[in-house]
């Protein structure tokens, strides 16, 4: 097990370059199986999943090849349509391949995915989509058999507007007979970034990034070179890594109007925040002020963002109170904070945070990725040497974290023995 190892106490200062989005990159290397050609694609971050749902591919029969920040995908010979158990369980964005397999070979068999452990997040949207669309589900003994003769075009109304259930209907309609029109929708950038590039490829996509979405069936795709967005929620974490040490950095980040809520809070908070082209700086004040959050689908609060600001705020001057409606088990950092000296109050949806002086290093264990990541920033401004265990949650994520904020001066390294 591997652990970060962070001096605390050092003002970040300086200028650092996003990598591209985890969380768009996943569903468009699962896109690469539907043009059944190739696939070239710019800035996918080098990071634990990326790095599994590419073994996946592969394992499908794909041919992968990697140089200089570009991966060329060649899906032509893909013959397998079962994504592997082993890895299925390793992270739970690997649902969105059977979407891409049921669209290419109207049929897909695959176990219950994996990944963080931040609550429910069950896959019975997608499942009710694909009965939708004419697919048929048979669940056995762990495992889910989907498979049609034909998938035809529907209306699908969401539950909830999840962003795992739209990609997966998406990459299953490409190819649909007829027209699908989706409601409910998720709106988060990277269905824009998926639909952008899959119409790129020949698709015909209406609406990402609304509340509706219409697919109408394309017959063929073509070979493309595609670049990935800019990761949203690392933009948030090196701002608020800035922000918890009082820092002053500048961010090369092209779409700010995406973190338009964490830059209004941070805002809020206390920084100064300014905005040029493919820029944003920032400049933190001596001490923060508490701010309150509620997490909510795009364009609210990202719920990946809450334990991030939630360990900036720990030594703002007032008490914060912060609300998630996303996910119940996501205050788990929570207790390994309090190891730090933070003042925590968790009562169901609720996070109340009462400012402290300071911060004390210590032992503390990542829980999943994003509360892994808030215990770095606290790391990063507490008082002696603190200890990031299980960071492998954290490095499924986070494209060289650890050379990003050392390059602003933090004292960060990690450690393969703990």
């Amino acid at each position: 097990m591997s652990s970060y190892i962070i001096e605390g106490g050092r003002k970040l200062e300086g200028e650092v370059t996003v990598s591209g989005s985890k969380n768009a990159s996943l569903p468009i290397i699962a896109a690469s199986i539907l043009n059944k050609g190739t696939t070239k694609l710019y800035d996918i971050p080098n990071i634990q999943d990326t790095r599994i749902t590419l073994e996946i591919l592969k394992y499908l029969g794909c041919k992968v090849k990697k140089s200089h920040g570009k991966i060329e995908i060649n899906s032509k010979n893909v013959t397998k349509k079962e994504i592997p158990e082993h890895l299925m369980s390793q992270m739970r964005s690997t649902v969105v391949l059977a979407g891409a397999i049921l669209g290419r070979f109207k049929e897909a068999r695959f176990s219950y995915p994996g990944g963080c452990d931040i609550g429910a997040r069950p896959i019975d949207l997608h499942l009710s989509a694909f009965k939708k669309l004419g697919i048929n589900i048979i669940e056995d003994s762990g495992f889910i058999t989907c498979k049609c003769d034909k998938i035809v075009g529907a209306n699908i109304d969401l539950d909830f507007p999840s962003v795992g259930a739209t990609e997966n209907i998406i990459l299953a309609s490409v190819y649909a007979e007829g027209v699908t029109t989706i409601t409910n929708a998720a709106m988060e950038p990277e269905i824009v970034d998926l639909a952008k590039c899959l119409n790129k490829m020949g698709a015909k996509i209406e609406g990402a990034g609304t509340n509706i979405i219409k697919i109408t069936g394309a017959n063929k795709l073509k070979d493309i070179n595609y670049t990935v967005m800019q990761d949203r929620i690392e933009a948030g974490t090196l701002l608020c890594a800035g922000a918890i040490t009082g820092g002053n950095i500048i961010l090369n980040y092209k779409t700010p109007e995406h973190i338009t809520p964490i830059l209004n809070k941070l805002e809020e908070s206390g920084c100064k925040i300014k905005i040029e082209k493919d820029k944003v700086y920032l400049q933190a004040p001596k001490k923060l002020k508490a701010v309150d959050i509620k997490t909510m689908p795009y364009p609210g609060f990202p719920t990946d963002m809450q334990s991030v600001f939630a360990s900036t705020l720990t030594l703002a001057k007032g008490t914060s109170m912060i609300i998630e409606n996303i996910f119940e088990n996501r205050y788990r950092y929570a207790a390994e904070l309090k190891k730090m000296g933070a003042k925590i109050t968790i009562e169901g949806k609720t996070a109340v945070i009462k400012g402290v002086r300071k911060l004390s290093g210590a032992k503390v264990k990542s829980t999943d990725l994003r509360g892994g990541a808030c215990l770095v920033l606290a790391g990063l401004v507490a008082r002696g040497t603190t200890t990031v265990t299980n960071i492998e949650y954290i490095l499924r994520g986070y494209e060289k974290l650890d050379e990003k904020l050392t390059n602003l001066g933090a004292k960060i390294y990690i450690d393969e023995e703990n």
